[in-house]
């Protein structure tokens, strides 16, 4: 598990993204910045638990825009955690059709038809629900001048890189705590 997150760590180092984040500003291009929201989560919130491991409700509504990008080819959403301790990827979703603004909830159960999902830290396909109570849920979109093209379930490394090679727009939601 760690080793997943770590080889993506240094796969995104390498493709030129920040070492902070899973994905970062490009230093070969300016990223332009979207806005995300949903409607039941609040920046700065608490993840409300029923987007935690102790329901069964699945991934959130995400809703995003930015302005219109003529190179824009498709969506991608990445989420994940952090504490002082670990970081960890819990929903990979990419290949959304450019033209789409928003997912409803438990989206990862029902994708949009031609998305893909990666194989997130657990290993598992699809949202983890998290279950740290301290840690930061980054809820990113990210605009791509391309399709990532790879199979379902393909390892998160690969998706990851793939998604930091193409990125023109970035935006990012992000809860703290579990409710």
């Amino acid at each position: 598990m760690a080793v997943s997150v770590t080889a993506a760590a240094v796969a995104l180092s390498l493709s030129g993204c920040g070492s902070l984040s899973f994905i970062g500003r490009s230093q070969a291009q300016d990223i332009a910045e979207m806005n995300v929201t949903s409607p039941e989560l609040r920046e700065g919130k608490p993840l409300p638990s029923e987007y935690s491991c102790g329901s069964d409700q699945g991934s959130p509504p995400l809703r995003w825009s930015s302005q219109p990008l003529p190179g824009a080819k498709s969506i991608a959403i990445v989420v994940d955690s952090h504490t002082s301790a670990k970081s960890a990827v819990h929903w990979v979703l990419y290949d959304i059709p450019a033209t789409t603004t928003e997912l409803g909830p438990n989206a990862a159960a029902d994708p949009p038809e031609g998305t893909g999902q990666a194989r997130v830290t657990s290993g598992r396909v699809g949202y983890e629900p998290p279950c740290e109570k301290d840690a930061s849920y980054r809820f990113t979109v990210y605009t791509l001048n391309g399709k990532v093209g790879l199979a379902a379930g393909s390892p998160l490394p690969a998706v990851l890189k793939k998604i930091a090679e193409q990125t023109i727009a970035r935006g990012r939601l992000t809860a703290v705590y579990i409710q």
